[in-house]
């Protein structure tokens, strides 16, 4: 087995997973997976750069990874950063920084291949469950960006659309600086409208009306399953591959969209930093099964993370 370190720098949040990978036999051993809520993209939708305090918070959540990899003895590390870093004017300074710290570039990879990476990940095991039908559509809704991929065992079509919880709540939520606890209706409604116009554009170049098994990923859709299945703390093995019915996707996004920052707060599984944006995540992936006519979203913690191990174990050969 092939032991690597694989980083996924997003919008919202900065993850690391090292794990010693087989890609002859599909097995994955997880030996340290985190992640710290950076907001690298803070305000890049408004100023088209980086802030200072941003890449300061990054940098700090790269020097505690390079320390668990060193440990760990990784042999090959992969830095995949996504929409944040594609936007931003000075993407050259975060680009230097990582380097500084970790020793590799990161990649500033496309929503296209952005995309292929989440489904791998997150189809990995799910090939093997007959009971599964298929295509597989997975959504992968970030901070900044929402992926969709359709495929079966592998890609077939994949687009990037800038509908993302940090982005909608930022573009929609924030008056004055400050998220509106709770939004008014008008809100709500401009932030749909947005983000049905992205799910048009996806449709252009994805076939999601073939779709037959949505497969949902990352923070926004992980917190939305907690919060199902009555979790008190987060628990990723209950939350693996659950699957969680549409009526409830719909209740606990209109729970979450009229409830106070204190309110959603004090929910268990909640993640401190997912309490603001929260509501904007969950309404992307009320709008995405309503618009496939989803049943239910099989809900994976495996994704775009474990494509990038995936693909450092399959360079390391």
């Amino acid at each position: 087995m092939t032991r690597v370190a694989a980083v996924d720098c997003g919008t919202n949040s900065i993850r690391l997973l090292v794990a010693d990978c087989d890609p002859a036999t599909g097995e994955l051993v997880e030996l340290d997976r985190r992640m710290v809520i950076v907001r690298l993209g803070q305000g890049v939708d408004k100023t088209g750069r980086l802030a200072p305090e941003a890449l300061e918070r990054t940098f700090a959540a790269c020097r505690e990874y390079a320390a668990v990899i060193k440990e760990l003895g990784a042999e090959r590390i992969r830095f995949v950063a996504t929409s944040a870093s594609r936007d931003a004017e000075n993407r050259d300074e975060f680009v230097r920084g990582v380097l500084d710290i970790l020793g590799v570039e990161p990649e500033v990879i496309s929503g296209e291949e952005e995309a292929e990476f989440s489904f791998t990940g997150a189809t990995k095991e799910l090939v093997a469950h007959d009971h599964l039908e298929r295509p597989f559509l997975v959504v992968d809704i970030g901070g900044g960006s929402t992926e969709f991929v359709v495929g079966e065992e592998h890609v077939r079509a994949a687009r990037s659309v800038d509908v993302g919880c940090v982005r909608m709540t930022e573009r929609h939520l924030v008056v004055d600086g400050v998220v509106t606890d709770p939004p008014a209706e008008a809100q709500i409604a401009a932030m749909r409208a947005d983000i049905e116009a992205a799910l048009d554009l996806a449709a252009q170049s994805v076939p999601l009306d073939e779709a037959r098994t949505l497969v949902g990923l990352a923070g926004s859709v992980t917190t939305v399953a907690g919060i199902a299945l009555g979790l008190a703390e987060y628990d990723s093995v209950a939350i693996h591959h659950a699957r969680i019915p549409y009526e409830k996707v719909r209740e606990i996004s209109e729970r979450m969209l009229t409830a106070t920052h204190a309110e959603r707060a004090a929910i268990g599984v909640m993640h401190p930093g997912r309490v603001d944006v929260i509501g904007a995540g969950a309404l992307v992936l009320l709008a995405i099964m309503e618009r496939i006519g989803a049943a239910e979203v099989v809900v994976s913690e495996h994704d775009i993370l474990d494509g990038i191990a995936w693909s450092a174990a399959a360079d390391a050969e």
